[in-house]
């Protein structure tokens, strides 16, 4: 049984895994300082994407993702692990996301899972770092081409 600590913890992590989706989804960049340690490690390389530090990955986001005119970042319940103040997940993912083609628009759908390292800092969560690993793209346009740096 979870004491109200360990209960308070995982929710507290809960809230900030929905929290990079919506700062994802709303473009609100910014919002990634408070979800983010400032020398995490993000990476995207599995899924097209890159590898790099959080100030990188802001850069690398505003570009890849300015094609599209919506996407819904959809996670599952994540699989918490919290020992002290470090804490595991693994979060599966499923991602419609939607770019114009011949004036009209086109939905794809990318499903993966995020495995993440947290910290407790000051009392607060943050992701230390994240690999994304691919399990599936579905409709992708023949002529897309993801940007990749």
């Amino acid at each position: 049984m979870y004491n109200l600590q360990e209960i308070s913890d995982r929710l507290e992590i809960q809230d900030i895994l929905m929290s990079y989706c919506e700062a994802i989804d709303t473009r609100k960049w910014d919002l990634l300082d408070k979800i983010f340690t400032d020398n995490a490690i993000i990476d995207f390389t599995e899924a097209g994407g890159i590898q790099g530090n959080l100030k990188e990955i802001k850069l690398y986001l505003q570009r890849a993702l300015k094609p599209f005119s919506s996407m819904q970042h959809m996670m599952g319940l994540p699989k918490i692990e919290v020992s002290g103040l470090t804490a595991q997940s693994k979060t599966m993912l499923f991602n419609p996301m939607v770019i114009e083609r011949n004036n009209n628009p086109h939905t794809f759908f990318v499903g993966l899972w995020y495995s993440d390292k947290l910290i407790k800092i000051d009392g607060s969560w943050k992701i230390a770092s994240r690999y994304e690993s691919l399990s599936y793209f579905h409709n992708v346009p023949e002529d897309f081409v993801p940007i990749t740096s």
